[in-house]
């Protein structure tokens, strides 16, 4: 577990924009269940370099960029959050646990997922405007 002062600038970088932290398992199966309801932006935060790099500046890029936004916003922090961490990854199976990633949710089903190894090596505004698409595509 990494020490709450090294990474709250991390979280605060999702956090500042709306992105609700999930930090407990029931907190993310209430949110994600069968009930689910709407689109579910979820980004697996993360202290690694691509993390900063890339995955959460082509982020923020998207949300500014993007006509339409998820419904709701939300985070998980890997090797803080770890029951929500994990909940998460049970909900997005058979994708292997990674960090960073992120996931679509539309009406309680994982409709999109980007995994690590599509973030390392590719610029904020790469995955910025990936993440317009998926936006424009699935949220109304």
């Amino acid at each position: 577990m990494y020490p709450e002062e090294l990474i709250a600038p991390m979280r605060a970088e999702l956090s500042n924009v709306g992105f609700e932290e999930f930090r407990t398992a029931k907190q993310v199966a209430e949110h994600l269940g069968a009930s689910h309801k709407g689109t579910t932006f979820v980004v697996v935060n993360s202290v690694c370099g691509c993390a900063a790099g890339a995955a959460r500046p082509g982020v923020l890029y998207a949300l500014e960029n993007a006509s339409k936004k998820p419904s709701t916003l939300a985070t998980v922090f890997a090797g803080n959050d770890r029951e929500a961490t994990a909940k998460f990854r049970e909900m997005v199976l058979p994708y292997p646990p990674s960090s960073p990633a992120m996931a679509m949710f539309k009406d309680g089903e994982l409709v999109h997922f980007i995994e690590r190894h599509h973030i390392e090596g590719r610029s904020a505004k790469m995955i910025g405007d990936h993440l317009v698409e998926v936006f424009e595509h699935f949220c109304d």
